[in-house]
């Protein structure tokens, strides 16, 4: 017999019953953001005492985030996006650094009323709502925290441990509106000679993560004509829809649930979430499973491949800061250099162009710049990929290390970093 769907929906507001003084409300990133619920938040804003808005790259921008409200109401970022940036740069939210697998746990430790608000898909005859792209640091509190949904009718429905049941709610209203899509970068030549690198060095059979971005999307490119190759990713994009279609990705050879793609949120376009609902073939789980370094590295072979803006001769990566300004968030980045690192036969791949776009930069420096923070250690990191080769740096003494990263530096700039690095002591005379 069928479980009925109760209570029914009600009106956003009705989330306004829940927040009590000094709540955290705890919303997914992305899609994951249930609109119409924060707006009913923010409207009441003049009422509210001490709440606190947890999220992580949020694609809504919401007068609040000026921090407008004071204490009333707060914005706590875990990773800035487009929108957030210049609000933070501006003091009118916090940023929290964090690895994406911790977050689980830095925010069980951190909230104090926690509700979580989230998007879903609509319920199902068994009074099951999916939270659709999202699993994130949300999927770990069902069943826990208190629940309020937002069911939306363009929600893909899909699978793992990011269902919600109609008795774990406190309440859900209900909307027709569609996702809000993201564009693949289109790689370029350059994009396409570094992904080219890469893809001659991922055996078939490997799993894959890869991260946002140009030079990530070419990889994917470049991959479609592997066989067998498995998916364990934080993010699902466009690009594994892509390599599906072409055969590539079957996930027979995966140690860790095999035949299944495994991922913790997506984002991209209509494309890619037709192609999430009801397939039974992409699981999303907490993100302290999918990204927890030990979990990844079980699966053998295992390729990460994750973009940069910045690394200096000692191998030390800075991909949260530009012209050491804050532009985003430690992300997965090192969850996922770990776990290749540990996985038999492992690769983990940092990408970046050898300049800036205007040519006038070197990124690959002898010294990080002023006010960048390093997001993955020189300790985790394999290799280092430009237009101009790889540096592999496992292993290799912090001489080897300068010399590797100097000769895929832009040949405008090798001169000048070799200088850099003598009188640094990282180059033997």
């Amino acid at each position: 017999m069928d479980t009925p769907v109760a209570p029914g929906p009600v009106p956003p507001e009705a989330v306004l019953d829940h927040t009590v003084d000094d709540t955290d409300l705890v919303v997914p990133l992305a899609n994951g953001e249930p609109i119409t619920v924060l707006d009913a938040v923010e409207d009441a804003a003049d009422s509210l005492n001490g709440v606190r808005v947890h999220q992580m790259h949020a694609l809504v921008d919401r007068p609040y985030f000026d921090g407008r409200h004071g204490d009333r109401l707060r914005h706590i970022s875990y990773f800035l996006s487009h929108i957030t940036r210049p609000h933070f740069h501006h003091d009118g939210l916090d940023l929290v650094p964090a690895h994406f697998s911790e977050m689980p746990q830095l925010l069980e430790h951190g909230v104090r009323h926690p509700l979580i608000i989230a998007a879903a898909s609509m319920p199902d005859r068994h009074g099951f709502f999916s939270m659709g792209t999202n699993a994130d640091y949300v999927a770990r509190f069902i069943g826990r925290w208190p629940v309020f949904l937002e069911a939306n009718a363009q929600m893909p429905r899909t699978f793992g441990e990011n269902m919600v049941h109609v008795s774990q709610v406190v309440g859900w209203t209900e909307v027709d509106r569609p996702l809000i899509e993201v564009e693949p970068l289109v790689p370029d030549e350059l994009d396409r000679a570094i992904a080219e690198l890469i893809a001659e060095r991922v055996p078939d059979r490997a799993t894959l993560q890869a991260g946002i971005g140009s030079i990530p999307n070419a990889v994917l490119e470049a991959l479609r004509g592997h066989r067998d190759l498995g998916v364990h990713t934080e993010l699902v994009s466009d690009g594994i829809v892509d390599l599906v279609e072409h055969g590539a990705i079957t996930g027979v050879y995966k140690n860790r649930r095999p035949n299944q793609m495994v991922t913790t949120f997506a984002l991209g376009t209509r494309r890619l979430y037709d192609f999430l609902d009801e397939n039974p073939g992409v699981e999303f789980l907490p993100v302290d499973f999918v990204n927890d370094p030990r979990v990844i590295a079980s699966e053998h072979r295992f390729v990460s491949i994750n973009a940069t803006t910045e690394v200096d001769l000692l191998g030390q990566v800075a991909s949260e800061t530009i012209g050491g300004r804050y532009w985003s968030g430690s992300g997965g980045q090192a969850d996922f250099a770990k776990g290749a690192m540990l996985s038999p036969d492992g690769q983990g791949f940092i990408v970046l162009r050898s300049t800036t776009s205007d040519h006038a930069t070197s990124r690959i420096v002898s010294r990080l710049t002023r006010g960048s923070v390093v997001t993955t250690l020189k300790n985790t990191v394999d290799k280092v990929v430009t237009e101009w080769g790889v540096a592999e740096l496992r292993g290799r003494t912090l001489h080897q290390r300068a010399r590797v990263l100097i000769d895929i530096a832009h040949p405008d700039f090798r001169d000048q970093l070799e200088r850099e690095a003598h009188n640094l002591g990282f180059l033997r005379h």
